[in-house]
């Protein structure tokens, strides 16, 4: 059974288009990493799944209910861990996932979850003086609790150093194993392209790319990203890099030796960039080819950082 289906599904507040007739499945047992820069859209996607607002137009459905209509039956099998999530600053970690517990009528041990999620030590201490990355696993481990069949999460690593981080990637991969979807946004692409099956892209409210994160680099005609270096860089040779057939971006980096051209380009252009270079008088030190990372891929898709 598909976990989320959205079709032609639209938001408008009065004139502003946050969303635009979004098409989009996630199938079960997927991790599903949702990106876009800020203003995108990614949040009033989320916010109609779990029908804090309602669609303008079009319908989105979990398991086959929609979110709309059928809220209720909708989010039964959901776990989230939204944007702007707060915790109860008298109540300890254990009350927290005790109350979760019994929100959803099930017999879990709390300082199990608690466990799982790296914060067992802090079961008996009130919340009021954990960590923001204390707070962000408790959230978690309170979305945990029953084993739902989805998991939204909304910016899940936000907070957590990179233990932490890899320790999130560890039991999201778990929780598909065990069959669960998982769907999440983040600005964090490394992690994004550690973990998630497929990804999407959203622009301006429209899905403008969902795939594989290799499909994305075949669409992108291979994804090359060239990484020279070069004597020097005249004025200029930047924006003449940049009108090379095949070339999507140019930047100068600097890899801790000196100053670094990067370029995104298809697979065949790559000789075509050296040869401008050379037009150019740039003695081109060495280069290297790598293939092009989720966040290079972001930018040609968005023309945006992340």
């Amino acid at each position: 059974m598909t976990a989320i289906r959205a079709t032609e599904l639209s938001k408008r507040y009065g004139t502003v288009t946050a969303l635009d007739r979004v098409d989009l499945t996630v199938g079960e047992g997927e991790i599903f990493g949702f990106l876009g820069p800020n203003g995108a859209g990614k949040s009033t996607f989320i916010n109609l799944m779990l029908g804090f607002v309602h669609p303008t137009g079009g319908s989105v459905e979990l398991f086959g209910h929609d979110c709309h209509e059928e809220g209720v039956a909708a989010r039964d099998r959901v776990g989230v861990l939204p944007e702007g999530y707060s915790v109860f600053d008298r109540l300890t970690g254990r009350q927290h996932v005790e109350y979760a517990v019994q929100s959803k009528d099930v017999d879990v041990d709390p300082v199990e979850v608690l466990d799982r999620v790296g914060i067992r030590e802090a079961a008996d201490r009130k919340a009021s003086g954990y960590s923001k990355g204390m707070k962000q696993r408790l959230v978690l481990g309170m979305a945990l609790v029953g084993e739902p069949d989805l998991l939204v999460l909304d910016e899940p690593t936000t907070g957590l150093d990179p233990n932490g981080a890899a320790e999130i990637r560890r039991i999201l991969e778990a929780e598909r194993d065990r069959g669960a979807s998982v769907f999440f946004s983040s600005h964090i692409l490394e992690q994004v392209e550690a973990v998630c099956d497929r990804v999407g892209i959203l622009q301006d409210g429209e899905l403008t790319a969902v795939d594989t994160i290799q499909g994305l680099r075949e669409s992108l005609g291979g994804g090359t990203k060239l990484v020279i270096t070069p004597d020097e860089l005249e004025n200029g040779t930047l924006e003449a890099v940049r009108t090379v057939s095949g070339v999507e971006t140019a930047t100068v980096g600097d890899n801790g030796d000196g100053t670094t051209l990067e370029v995104t380009c298809t697979n065949d252009a790559k000789m075509d960039v050296l040869v401008e270079l050379q037009h150019a008088g740039v003695e081109v030190v060495n280069f290297r080819t790598e293939e092009a990372s989720l966040e290079d891929m972001f930018v040609q898709y968005t023309g945006s950082g992340a």
